[in-house]
């Protein structure tokens, strides 16, 4: 699986902080014994920094007693690692949230979605006319865009990918983003990638009626050795939730959700009707170009 580096900030952090509990210091003790300011060892146990410094890590192991050299190996190892590129950080224009950093890092990766079609399995059609219908972005912003989406797209079919289960409202596959031709070749795409034995997709029926998740979208991302954390966005912020009684309490909202839905294969076969709604059928000339019948008329 491609590494994280945010995920390996985070695992740095919370074993600095475990390491000094395990020391018996404080911050402000930490920090006096180095020369630092306590803001330094605060933020660092946080995650608030970027690029860590292996010489901090090693200064920093001293001071907690980690004398083990595979021990600290790890540590250093992780400082070194925290610090490479994703391929993302060449859209720091489209990504702001950190998402695809994230799910770089992920075992599990659960959605849930309303109105449009995961990020992760949209098509590059169907994505375009995501970004068009904003009316925000100048062509080559919609082509960057996209072409972002289509990269975190690889994290699903990579060595090892992560597991992906997708709970998609009938309502999104109902509208005609895009067009016919464009929602065709989606719900195609959807039914092929459910081939894949990492992905999961599960209709939730117009007929599920209300339940909890009906007021907006969220990811839950899980990962094999950090706490889980949940992803949910507004119209104009994206926000991160990371407290233990959150991440429970979107669990139980998705697995509510998942109750509702119909079964992977219910799901497929529900996806080829629906399919089938998109097939292009003739087009009535007298009905479209008034033009055409008038002059037909006139001989």
């Amino acid at each position: 699986m491609a590494g994280s580096p945010t995920v390996k900030r985070r695992r740095l952090s919370q074993e600095l902080r475990r390491l000094r509990l395990l020391a018996g210091l404080n911050v402000t003790e930490a920090a006096r014994r180095l020369e630092w300011d306590a803001s330094k060892v605060t933020r660092m146990e946080r995650g608030q920094w970027k690029l860590p410094s292996v010489h901090d890590i090693r200064l920093l192991l001293d001071l907690y007693g980690v004398t083990d050299d595979g021990r600290r190996e790890v540590m250093v190892t992780l400082a070194r690692e925290a610090r490479e590129r994703g391929w993302w950080e060449k859209y720091p224009d489209v990504f702001r949230s950190g998402l695809p950093d994230f799910e770089a890092g992920a075992s599990a990766i659960r959605t849930w979605e309303i109105v449009l079609v995961p990020g992760l399995l949209q098509t590059e059609e169907y994505a375009t006319a995501v970004r068009r219908a904003g009316r925000v972005l100048d062509h080559g912003l919609v082509e960057r865009h996209v072409a972002a989406r289509i990269a975190r797209q690889g994290i699903l079919v990579q060595d090892d990918p992560p597991s992906f289960l997708a709970l998609i409202d009938e309502a999104a596959l109902r509208k005609q983003v895009g067009g016919t031709k464009v929602m065709r070749a989606q719900i195609h795409r959807l039914i092929e990638m459910t081939g894949r034995p990492n992905v999961t997709i599960q209709i939730v029926p117009e007929t599920a009626g209300a339940h909890p998740a009906l007021e907006g979208t969220f990811a839950i991302l899980d990962f094999p050795d950090d706490p889980g954390l949940v992803y949910t966005v507004t119209t104009t912020d994206s926000i991160w939730l990371e407290k233990s009684e959150e991440y429970q309490r979107y669990t139980v909202i998705f697995n509510q959700v998942l109750a509702s839905a119909l079964s992977p294969e219910e799901s497929v076969r529900r996806m080829a009707a629906l399919a089938g709604l998109f097939e292009e059928t003739p087009v009535d000339h007298d009905a479209t170009n008034p033009t055409w019948h008038r002059s037909s008329h006139n001989g």
